[in-house]
């Protein structure tokens, strides 16, 4: 499995709107300028963060966005789920298992693309906002 820029960029802005936490929101040209991402970009993805519940956004000129939950109750897997769809390595694996494949049941190697999915969940999952923005300030080793 191989992430792309979506998700990649999206776990980026939304670490940095929980760095910038405030009582305002955070102007998304804001974001884009601290993480060096392209603004034009980071408004396509707001899009399915927001319908997600992850974002929220406001309008006008004191306008950006802010994080939908704490950042101790979003996970980095959260986001990628949203950005990137299923973790899965492989189709047979994936929300629709048997779907794409009709030898999935007897396959030989599908444990093994189990196992992986389920070890990048385990990891993508473990780690909240909260973490990564206490590691940005080095509170966390």
């Amino acid at each position: 499995m191989r992430l792309s820029t979506k998700g990649r960029y999206g776990v980026k802005a939304l670490v940095e709107l929980a760095l910038q936490q405030q009582d305002a929101p955070v102007a998304l040209h804001t974001i884009a300028k601290r993480q060096g991402l392209s603004e034009s970009y980071l408004e396509q993805l707001m899009g399915p963060l927001r319908k997600a519940g992850l974002v929220r956004s406001v309008r006008g000129a004191q306008g950006g966005y802010s994080l939908g939950r704490d950042p101790s109750e979003i996970t980095v897997g959260d986001i990628l789920r949203v950005l990137e769809g299923p973790l899965a390595p492989t189709d047979c694996v994936g929300e629709a298992e048997f779907e794409h494949c009709g030898r999935a049941e007897g396959c030989i190697t599908r444990s093994v693309w189990l196992r992986v999915r389920d070890s990048i969940e385990d990891v993508v999952d473990s780690i909240t906002l909260a973490d990564l923005c206490a590691e940005a300030r080095g509170e966390k080793d």
